[in-house]
């Protein structure tokens, strides 16, 4: 058994990040008597275990894309948590581009060196995928070129393909997220289809829509109270958002290392108030939509039952702590 709770995460707007950012997270594990250890700050040999979380010990809120690889790869993990927040986004044209997307050649990410870290591609494809389907048209009305993913430092790895458009290599490409407004704004670049604008959540399921909870199966089996609070804690900072929007943007804009301007037009102004996790039927049905299509385009080693991954009891123990303390 691990003598630290590990914690990872992406830079987007989360409960369990910005409980991090209070330090409670850190108080947590210290009252169980653990060390606490975040993997963006180690080294290369723990950072990838964000990717496949097989680290006793680790709790992860991230894309869903590495979530489901590495529980279909077989990692031992559970599922404790989804949360949904919008996150701008959108294909993107040149400043002078049609915006019809038909007969058009889209930006399309090559795969990386195993399936978890290929997300940027399942992105995309997935992006432009949703995107197609509201005008009546799928994957086949469009020309895919792939496009190489160099290293980005951490928080700008959303807006692979920008390079790629300029340079007129490609027709279209796929964003989300505040850097990627940022950017459009930046070059000029215009927005083709706008999927947050879309009345269906179906059509904004995405790697972050919804993203995943997990924890390490070992950690959740040997020490749950450790699990549970760290929920009670991520469900304290929702909290703690819904009257702190302005708090809530300036930890939003170190994580993104974005401008303010950039945040608020990837967030909007509401999204501090639904960052409350939870295991709803809606929420697990997205990500199994999600999760149908990874496989079908070979982003899953395998099929499984996302039912048997579901670990409900640490959230219903957790709001039920939240909901004493009150």
């Amino acid at each position: 058994m691990t003598d630290t709770l590990w914690y990872t995460r992406c830079p987007v707007p989360t409960a369990s990040g910005l409980a991090h950012s209070l330090g409670w997270l850190g108080e947590t594990a210290a009252g169980h008597g653990l060390g606490f250890g975040v993997l963006q700050d180690a080294g290369p040999e723990l950072a990838v275990r964000h990717f496949d979380h097989t680290l006793s010990g680790l709790v992860r809120e991230g894309g869903n894309v590495p979530a489901l690889a590495a529980r279909a790869q077989g990692s031992p993990t559970r599922l404790i948590g989804l949360t949904w927040i919008d996150e701008a986004q959108a294909i993107l044209v040149g400043p002078e581009s049609s915006l019809e997307l038909a007969g058009r050649r889209v930006g399309l990410p090559a795969w990386a060196q195993d399936r978890a870290r290929s997300f940027p591609r399942a992105m995309a494809l997935h992006g432009f995928a949703s995107a197609l389907r509201l005008s009546g048209l799928d994957l086949s009305d469009v020309r895919v070129v792939e496009i190489g993913v160099e290293p980005e430092p951490r928080g700008r790895g959303i807006t692979w393909g920008v390079e790629a458009l300029l340079r007129g290599e490609v027709d279209a490409i796929y964003v989300k997220g505040a850097r990627a407004q940022e950017l459009a704004r930046e070059h000029g670049l215009r927005v083709a289809v706008d999927l947050d604008a879309t009345e269906h959540k179906r059509h904004r399921v995405n790697n972050g829509t919804p993203r995943p909870i997990t924890v390490h199966a070992d950690l959740l089996e040997r020490r749950p109270e450790v699990v549970v609070d760290f929920l009670a804690q991520s469900l304290r900072a929702a909290d703690w958002a819904a009257a702190n929007l302005d708090g809530v943007r300036e930890v939003l804009q170190r994580e993104t290392r974005s401008g303010p301007d950039g945040v608020v037009a990837a967030y909007g102004a509401e999204f501090h108030r639904d960052l409350h996790p939870s295991l709803s039927d809606e929420r697990l049905e997205l990500l199994d939509v999600q999760k149908r299509f990874l496989y079908v385009h070979g982003f899953l080693a395998a099929d499984f039952d996302l039912d048997s991954w579901v670990a409900r009891e640490p959230l219903e123990r957790a709001r039920d702590q939240v909901a004493v303390a009150a």
